[in-house]
């Protein structure tokens, strides 16, 4: 399909990338641009977005670092189309934000969501009801706070047991019971 023509009915509910596979070139809806189309070029560490508006072509380069995340949306049904699930890589600008995986199946989401984040190494990102986005788990930095691990019993019945190792080593005599030689000889050396 070329730039200038518009994409058909019910394409941008079927967008299946791979992110094991970039550097990858698709297109999506742009309603500001002409033919309604625009084309994006999607590496590791780059997105170039490539349009035309009112006859004039332009290409904006970003980092991936520009961008907020990877998000999860839903889509409403529009028209003959039922709802639908996209996965985003959300930009403060809303109209650089692009989509990488819209599907009706629920199914993969959450794997392909998580694919991505771990492939293009930017956060993972939920909306809520009024479109604001945050993080689905509370994070310090890079870091995922958790529930603590539960404390570690210090007082307890196989406290006083021996280590692996030693249990692995055989002793040269029993513990407890010294060796006694009756009715030898001493030998000493002397020179």
């Amino acid at each position: 399909m070329s730039v200038g023509q518009a994409m058909p009915v019910g394409s941008s509910r079927a967008l299946r990338l791979d992110p094991l596979a970039l550097p990858v070139r698709f297109e999506a809806r742009d309603c500001a641009a002409d033919g309604r189309v625009r084309v994006i070029d999607l590496y590791h560490e780059r997105v170039i977005v490539r349009r035309a508006v009112r006859g004039m072509r332009m290409a904006v380069n970003l980092r991936i670092s520009a961008f907020r995340g990877i998000a999860i949306r839903l889509l409403p049904p529009d028209g003959d189309e039922l709802g639908a699930v996209a996965i985003m890589l959300e930009h403060h600008d809303p109209a650089l934000s692009l989509p990488l995986h819209v599907t009706s199946d629920c199914a993969e989401v959450v794997a392909q969501w998580q694919a991505w984040a771990r492939i293009l190494n930017r956060p993972l990102l939920v909306s809520d009801a009024f479109g604001a986005f945050g993080d689905p788990m509370p994070r310090v930095g890079p870091l995922e706070i958790g529930e603590p691990a539960p404390r570690r019993r210090r007082h307890n019945a196989i406290k006083k047991r021996r280590p692996k190792a030693l249990m692995r080593r055989k002793l040269p005599w029993r513990v407890g019971e010294p060796s006694v030689h009756r009715g030898e000889d001493e030998i000493i050396a002397r020179n």
